[in-house]
């Protein structure tokens, strides 16, 4: 009986050993397991956090790209509106100027014919009148448009020097105020009417060879009176507006 109680002992003892053994190697088994998994989640987690940050990186990109192109419109329709700026304040100078100088010309004295030659000048002898020569002669062909010298209004017009004589042939005054009055003469043909309101630089008449004239040309005066024998010299009249003669 003692032999058999003795011999119990040692199978329990085995037994209890291998099942230690088994439960150890169960646990580590499902340590390790637990191990796999964990790596596997992190490299998983790893690389979506870089697929994250790359689609985030690209937008960025993106968003830099449409913000330069937005900066680059905004600073060309800046330009473009600074441009047309410019434009409308050059063009409003310059409209202002060419209303000063319109101003300014209607103010002004100017030659009655363009393209001339001076040729017998005021107070000059010669056969061709009884006393001294009464104004400057303009030498230019017939038909040489003749215009106002300064506005005012027409006070003679017509044939017989307009009624200073025959001399004349066809003639005008004008009246332009402070006893100053112009006048053109041996006219081809007469545009205005007494009474009649010119500007500075409008054309009255052409120039012609009427009268007591030996060539095609227009006698201008400048008188203190509408009438003959009041002359003054034209070309220094002239001068002192500021005229080149």
């Amino acid at each position: 009986m003692f032999e058999r109680v003795t011999s119990r002992f040692p199978r329990t003892s085995a037994s209890r050993t291998r099942a230690a053994v088994l439960a150890a190697g169960l646990g580590t088994s499902v340590v390790l397991g637990a191990g796999v998994a964990v790596a596997v989640d992190s490299t998983a987690a790893s690389g979506a956090a870089g697929a994250v940050q790359a689609q985030a990186a690209a937008q960025s990109k993106v968003a830099e790209a449409q913000a330069k192109a937005v900066e680059a419109q905004a600073a060309k329709a800046q330009k473009a509106a600074e441009a047309k700026k410019a434009a409308a304040a050059k063009a409003a100078q310059a409209k202002k100027a060419a209303k000063a100088a319109a101003k300014k010309k209607a103010a002004s004295w100017i030659d009655p014919v363009e393209s001339y030659k001076l040729s017998a000048s005021f107070a000059q002898n010669g056969g061709m009148w009884a006393h001294k020569h009464s104004g400057q002669d303009y030498a230019v062909p017939t038909g040489t448009p003749v215009v106002a010298a300064h506005g005012g209004t027409v006070v003679k017009a017509g044939g017989n020097g307009a009624g200073d004589g025959p001399a004349y042939g066809n003639a005008v005054v004008i009246k332009h105020g402070n006893k100053t009055y112009s006048q053109y003469a041996h006219l081809s043909s007469v545009n205005v009417k007494v009474g009649q309101v010119v500007k500075t630089g409008q054309k009255i008449a052409l120039s012609g060879n009427t009268g007591n004239s030996s060539g095609p040309h227009l006698h201008f005066e400048i008188r203190s009176t509408p009438n003959y024998g009041s002359a003054v010299d034209p070309v220094k009249f002239l001068r002192g507006k500021g005229v080149t003669v």
